[in-house]
């Protein structure tokens, strides 16, 4: 190991020399005022901290940073400004069987860098390793490796943090009025014709004006990204020819990706996604970011070298109590972040902070979530995470929603997450995908259907506590859901071994694609059935975006990997995909219109608000109550009576909220049922709103008398509308 150099000179010996002076430790990172730049890095068991600066020729300047407090080491350079490259050569012991891993042979990306410059060069010569790797030999990472690898690691960027808001504002949409969309900022443009070509697949192509005028088109309110921090793809994906197209790879978590920026990768990426939320907050929508504090791509104890292994290995990371050589797993990466110690929790506020008051984003999906909730080794609701967060004055007051489990032992933990966070509903998606196929209870689907209070009412939350959806990123698209019943992930060239095989899917008779037009009819009116069960329920819907124009992975349900046609949307004209785009459309519209379905509190199956009925009502094809019987044995049909005089919380002024009266009928069975609507005090007249066994049926164009018999189609829904 190399001695500290004690001058501020270039690492080849010419007769440069750059000014040092002691500089602050807070705040970390880098901080440009004008005149230079200050210089602060966390670790705790560090010996010694080389600051490293890089020309445009890629020479490197050392410079030895001596002032340390609190375990920052921190420095500032004089005339040094945006725009600057650099990066951290940290020294100290290299001792895997005690947790140390430090290596000064291997260039650190700032774990506070708020720019980052391109992504590690895999086809260089240089070892990202900060061992000598030997094959398949799982000890490799004993001997340290002492090439230098600066040529093939991503340099951080100095940037200037000014930006031009314009008197900005949160559209702060109510929760209960929320209606996310859940999208790639690369996939949603990477094909569309009227975004300029140089824009597409970027930051600037998602706040270009056919990007945004779809959005507002559709009617939803939120754009929930998937990760946007800065990644790293794995070296196997580029053996392979794949790139890490979900992103759930971070190694930057307060720079925004540089690929996905047109502009430009030595800040200008930061300019171009700050105009992002800017342009979409001017048409009044929020910006959702899915971030990963769980894990980062280091990988296990034979990954490479990036950042955080290098900076300080045991603070940054998990290790096993009793063999800290390896890394506690509960995320299935090979490594979990470290949220118990002060320096790395004090870092994942710093970072949401910095993107709330910095970037102006709206919220934030954590991901595998309950990795984070792990004080010691069980799932602890009470932890400091949740602690820290909930008194904190800027991100309690932002949208906060769970993916309430990982891999670990008793990481399943939907519902028992606290106050203030809204949770990804996964016992949600797996009733309603269940429904539909006829194998789940119509108890389960109703219990969904109402907004699931039997998870998230008992600790004092509210129905929009539970994100709804059908599907995710992760899985099948809604059109592979009613296609396929297996995965086909051959192109991820993992064998089709990878992707899960619980997909409660229903192919409609034929395994993939086919041209029997009664096949297809029945595919799109399940689609229809998903989408409006979606939009109906009470609760927060979440769209998987392509889902409205009926988006296809060929099957694919683990498209991680896919940075390809695979995973991008397809804005091809197909009539098909027009029919589905109007329908969800006019979904969306039929919610937004009506505070019935999307009530503030729980639906209880009485009276509230004396108007003499039951807020919620549910009846059999005879037109009779359901009776217990029916909850756990009746087959999978439905009816359902929502009072629109039964809305409890008041509207923004304190004002009492009526709306219209709807019965909704679901049929799931494979044949036609006849359902005989309630009696007169429900409502005396009932019209069509809508139904999915004809999306082209107009609202108002039938109108039924009480107890009339109707027939449901079946594999379909209808939604009447109470007539005065």
């Amino acid at each position: 190991m190399t001695d500290l150099q004690q001058t501020a000179a270039p690492a080849d010996d010419s007769d440069q020399t750059t000014q040092v002076w002691p500089g602050r430790p807070f705040p970390l990172g880098v901080t440009w005022d004008g005149s230079g730049t200050n210089f602060s890095i966390f670790s705790e068991h560090a010996e010694g901290v080389e600051l490293c600066l890089f020309d445009d020729d890629g020479q490197e300047t050392r410079i030895a940073v001596t002032g340390r407090r609190a375990f920052n080491w921190h420095c500032y350079l004089p005339g040094v400004g945006p725009g600057q490259r650099y990066g951290f050569r940290v020294h100290g012991p290299y001792e895997p069987d005690e947790g140390h891993r430090f290596n000064p042979d291997k260039l650190l990306i700032d774990p506070y860098a708020k720019a980052i410059e391109g992504v590690v060069d895999w086809a260089h010569d240089a070892n990202v390793l900060p061992y000598i790797p030997n094959g398949d030999d799982e000890d490799a990472d004993f001997e340290p490796d002492d090439e230098d690898d600066s040529p093939a690691v991503p340099k951080s960027v100095v940037i200037d943090d000014a930006f031009l808001w314009e008197g900005d504002r949160l559209p702060q949409v109510p929760f209960a009025d929320t209606i996310i969309y859940e999208t790639h900022v690369k996939g949603f443009t990477m094909t569309h014709p009227e975004i300029r070509e140089d824009l597409r697949g970027t930051y600037a192509g998602l706040a270009s004006e056919p990007a945004i005028a779809y959005l507002k088109d559709l009617g939803v309110t939120a754009v929930e990204l998937l990760p946007v921090h800065h990644i790293s793809d794995e070296s196997f994906l580029f053996e392979r020819e794949l790139h890490n197209y979900w992103g759930y790879s971070t190694i930057g978590y307060f720079a925004p990706y540089s690929e996905y920026a047109a502009t430009g990768r030595r800040g200008e990426q930061v300019r171009e996604f700050k105009g992002m939320v800017k342009a979409l907050h001017k048409e009044g929508i929020e910006v959702i970011l899915d971030v990963v504090y769980n894990h980062t791509a280091e990988g296990n104890h034979l990954g490479p070298m990036l950042s955080f292994k290098g900076v300080d290995n045991a603070a940054y990371y998990r290790l096993m109590p009793d063999d800290p050589r390896h890394y506690m797993d509960f995320t299935g990466t090979g490594n979990s972040l470290n949220p118990v110690h002060p320096s790395v929790l004090r870092m994942i506020m710093d970072s949401l902070r910095y993107f709330v008051i910095e970037c102006h984003v709206d919220g934030f999906r954590f991901d595998l979530a309950s990795a984070l909730a792990r004080e010691l080794y069980d799932v602890d609701r009470l932890s400091a995470f949740f602690d820290t967060i909930h008194q904190d004055p800027v991100l309690s007051q932002v949208k906060l929603i769970a993916e309430p489990w990982d891999v670990g032992p008793g990481g399943y933990q939907v519902g028992n997450f606290p106050i203030l966070w809204s949770e990804w509903n996964g016992v949600y998606r797996d009733a309603m995908r269940d429904f539909w196929r006829a194998s789940a209870s119509v108890g389960d689907f109703a219990s969904r259907l109402a907004g699931s209070s039997d998870l998230y009412e008992s600790d004092g939350r509210d129905p929009f506590a539970s994100i709804n959806f059908i599907t995710a990123h992760d899985g099948f698209t809604l059109r592979d859901l009613v296609s396929y019943e297996h995965k086909h992930n051959l192109a991820n060239l993992e064998d089709n071994q990878d992707g899960t095989d619980d997909n409660r899917s229903w192919n409609c008779g034929v395994e993939g694609e086919t041209d029997d037009p009664e096949i297809l009819e029945l595919r799109e009116r399940q689609q229809r059935n998903f989408l409006t069960t979606l939009f109906v329920s009470q609760g927060t819907p979440m769209l998987l975006g392509g889902d409205e124009r009926s988006r296809t992975q060929c099957g694919n349900n683990n498209g991680w990997c896919q940075d390809s046609e695979i995973s991008w949307y397809d804005w091809h004209d197909n009539p098909e995909a027009e029919r589905m785009r109007d329908f969800t459309r006019r979904l969306i519209r039929l919610r937004r219109e009506h505070p019935t379905f999307r009530r503030e509190s729980f639906l209880r199956g009485q009276e509230v608000n004396g108007s003499g009925l039951p807020d919620v009502w549910w009846f059999r094809t005879d037109g009779r109550k359901m009776t217990a019987r029916d909850w756990q044995h009746g087959e999978a049909v439905l009816g359902m009576f929502l009072n629109g005089e039964a809305i409890l919380n008041p509207g923004p002024r304190g004002e009492e909220i009526e709306d219209d009266s709807f019965v909704l009928l679901f049929n799931a069975h494979a044949e036609d049922r006849i359902f005989k609507l309630p009696r007169k005090r429900m409502g005396v007249r009932w019209e069509l709103e809508l139904t999915t066994a004809d999306p082209g049926a107009e609202a108002g164009s039938v109108a039924y008398d009480a107890q009339t018999q109707i027939n449901v189609t079946a594999h379909s829904i209808t939604i009447l509308k109470g007539v005065e």
